[in-house]
């Protein structure tokens, strides 16, 4: 961890709302002046969605929802679809930085 010219300089961060939160702390000693830039970003805890269908009765419709990864690891979902007619792939890779559609398939049997 820290060498002989190492100070640990712990910061506590607690945000309230999810955004993009900039900080600038500025050090300074008789030698010697820093500036360091920090950004936040925060995540909602959870994503809340919805989504609604509307097809004649048995033809397909498909719906791609966008994921996007923002974090520093490449992500992978293994997909469980619950409920009678949806279909899609029951795994998706979403590398770091990039949006990958999730094609949702509802194919309705009946009216």
């Amino acid at each position: 961890l820290g060498g002989i010219d190492t100070v640990e300089f712990p910061i506590k961060f607690t945000p309230k709302y999810p955004g993009c939160y900039h900080c600038q702390i500025l050090l300074r000693s008789s030698c010697d002046i820093r500036v360091y830039e920090i950004v936040c970003v925060v995540n909602a805890d959870q994503a809340d969605a919805q989504i609604e269908f509307l097809t004649p009765a048995y033809q397909a419709v498909t719906q791609e929802i966008p994921i996007s990864n923002i974090s520093s690891e490449d992500w992978r979902f293994e997909a469980y679809l619950e409920g009678q007619c949806f279909h899609g792939p029951p795994v998706i890779n979403v590398p770091v930085g990039e949006t990958v559609q999730y094609p949702l398939t509802f194919k309705p049997v009946a009216e």
